[in-house]
C-alpha cells in the first residue's frame, strides 16, 4: 500500500498538498483525521486510510489526512479542515467522539463520518461506522482454545473503551464456547467480561508495553496472546519472534497483521479483521453520490465488515476439523443460532 507521509500542522492547511489525482476545482475530497497512533500504525488509522486510498483509485477522488499527535489536537485538526476543502471529514477512533460531535454540530452543512462511534440521538451530518468485532473475535477465541498447548490464553487492551473490549469479550466467549462444546478447560487471562476489568497499557503507542504485557502473560502460562492495542501489539509480536512460535503465538487485530507486519508475519496465528477500509470507502461513495445521511452502519460477519484472516504460515498446523468447525460457527453466528455473548 502506498501511503502519503504528511502531517499537517494546525495552521498549515491553507497551503496543504493535494494527495491523489490532478487538482481540480470540481474534485471530491475526503479528509481523514487520525487518532494518536499515526497513519502508519499497522492498525485502525492505516486500515481506514486504505479505504480513502481505495476510493481515490476507484472513484477518482482526492484524499488528505491529518495526524493527531495528542488528544488535544483533535478539535483543532477538525476545525482546520473546515472551509470547503473537504467534502467529507472522516475521524478515526472512539476517542474523537466528543470533538467530532462538537465540530459537526457547529457546522451542520459539513459531512462527517467517524469510525468506532455512533451517536444516540443521531447527529444529522455524522455517519457512524461501528463493527461487530465480537463476532470475529469469537471465532479467534474458539480457534485459540483449540490450538493452545498450555490450556492458557492471554489478552490485553490499550484503553478500557468499548471498541477495545468488544474484541476481548468475543475472544473470551469463543474460548468458553470451545470449553462447552469440547469439554476443555481453557482459561483466558487479562479480561473478565463480568467485572469489565482486565489488563490495559493505557496507551496505543508503546511497543515496550506490548512486549512487557505479553511477557507477563507468557510467564503465567499463556502460549497465544491477543493484544488489542494498535501498534502496541507489535511489541508482543517481537517477543513471540524471539521466543519462537512453539512458545508464543499472536493474534492480530484490525488488519491482517501477516500482511502489515511482514518482518514478524510468521508469529500471527490469525488476525481479527475490522474492515474499516470497506466501510470508509462505502461512506465516501455515498457522500460523492449524494446519498449520505447521518446515522450508523454496522460491519458484521454477514456483511463482510469483520472476519478472521487466513492462517498463512499456520495453514497446515490448523486441523481440517477445526477449519470446518469455524465455518459452521460462522454460519451459526450469522443465522443467530450461536450467541457471541459471554458463554
Amino acid at each position: 500500500m502506498t501511503k502519503h507521509h504528511l502531517t499537517w500542522g494546525r495552521a498549515a492547511l491553507a497551503s496543504a498538498f493535494i494527495l491523489g489525482s490532478a487538482v481540480s476545482a470540481a474534485a471530491f475530497t475526503a479528509c481523514e483525521v487520525t487518532d494518536t497512533g499515526g497513519i502508519d500504525d499497522n492498525s485502525f488509522n492505516q486500515t481506514a486510510w486504505k479505504g480513502v486510498e481505495d476510493a481515490m483509485a476507484e472513484l477518482g477522488i482526492e484524499g488528505r489526512y491529518l495526524e493527531s499527535q495528542a488528544e488535544t489536537d483533535y478539535e483543532a485538526n477538525l476545525n482546520s479542515l473546515l472551509g470547503g476543502q473537504c467534502d467529507i471529514i472522516i475521524t478515526i477512533g472512539f476517542l474523537l467522539g466528543d470533538a467530532t460531535k462538537k465540530v459537526a454540530e457547529a457546522n451542520p452543512d459539513q459531512k462527517f463520518s467517524i469510525v468506532d462511534f455512533a451517536y444516540d440521538p443521531v447527529v444529522p451530518n455524522i455517519l457512524g461506522q461501528v463493527y461487530a468485532t465480537d463476532e470475529a473475535a469469537f471465532l479467534a477465541g474458539y480457534l485459540a482454545a483449540g490450538m493452545t498447548k498450555t490450556g492458557t490464553l492471554g489478552t490485553f487492551g490499550g484503553i478500557n473503551i468499548p471498541p477495545v473490549t468488544i474484541f476481548m469479550d468475543g475472544f473470551v466467549a469463543g474460548a468458553n464456547y470451545h470449553n462447552a462444546q469440547k469439554g476443555t478447560d481453557v482459561k483466558v487471562l487479562g479480561w473478565d467480561p463480568a467485572t469489565r476489568e482486565g489488563l490495559f497499557t493505557n496507551n496505543f503507542e508503546s511497543l515496550d508495553d506490548g512486549r512487557a504485557f505479553a511477557q507477563n502473560l507468557y510467564d503465567e502460562g499463556a502460549d497465544i496472546v491477543l493484544p488489542v492495542a494498535g501498534p502496541v501489539g507489535l511489541g508482543s509480536a517481537a517477543l513471540a519472534d524471539e521466543l519462537g512460535t512453539d512458545a508464543l503465538k499472536i493474534i492480530g487485530v484490525d488488519a491482517d497483521l501477516y500482511l502489515t507486519d511482514p518482518e514478524k508475519k510468521h508469529v500471527y496465528l490469525t488476525s481479527i479483521m475490522k474492515r474499516m477500509d470497506t466501510t470508509v470507502r462505502d461512506v465516501i461513495k455515498a457522500a460523492q453520490e449524494g446519498t449520505f445521511e447521518g446515522g450508523v452502519i454496522v460491519g458484521t460477519l454477514e456483511s463482510g465488515g469483520v472476519g478472521i484472516a487466513p492462517f498463512h504460515d499456520f495453514e497446515d498446523a490448523v486441523p481440517a476439523e477445526m477449519k470446518a468447525e469455524l465455518e459452521a460457527i460462522q454460519a451459526g453466528i450469522i443465522d443467530g443460532s450461536i450467541s457471541v455473548s459471554a458463554q
